[in-house]
C-alpha cells in the first residue's frame, strides 16, 4: 500500500497516526481486505461480542506495526463497524510499508 493510497485514510499529529478502519467481525481469518470509502477495510476473526473484535483489531495492528498491544488505542467506534485507532510513534510511510 502506498502513502498516496493511505492519505485519505489517516490523520497525523506529532506523536503518531490516526487510522480510519471499517471492520467486518466474524470473518474466517483476520486480514486486510482493502479500502472501503475513506477507511481501511479489515476482516476480523473475532465475533462482535464483549469487545472481542475491538481487541482483535488492536492486536492485529500492533503485530503488523511491531508495537506493543497496549500501545494501539481505539479512539472511537467501540460499538460500530467504523472505527478510528491511534498508532503512536508511527509515520505514514512506516504504516504503508507495514500494510503491504
Amino acid at each position: 500500500m502506498t502513502v498516496e493510497t493511505l492519505a485519505p485514510l489517516i490523520r497525523t499529529n506529532g506523536s503518531g497516526v490516526f487510522l480510519s478502519c471499517h471492520v467486518q467481525p466474524g470473518a474466517k481469518r483476520t486480514a486486510i481486505s482493502g479500502v472501503y470509502g475513506t477507511s481501511l477495510k479489515i476482516a476480523l476473526a473475532a465475533p462482535p461480542v464483549d469487545g472481542k473484535a475491538n481487541k482483535e483489531l488492536c492486536v492485529f495492528l500492533a503485530k503488523k506495526l511491531g508495537l506493543a498491544k497496549s500501545a494501539v488505542t481505539l479512539v472511537s467506534g467501540q460499538t460500530s463497524r467504523d472505527k478510528v485507532v491511534f498508532l503512536p510513534g508511527v509515520a505514514p510511510d512506516q504504516l504503508a510499508a507495514a500494510l503491504e
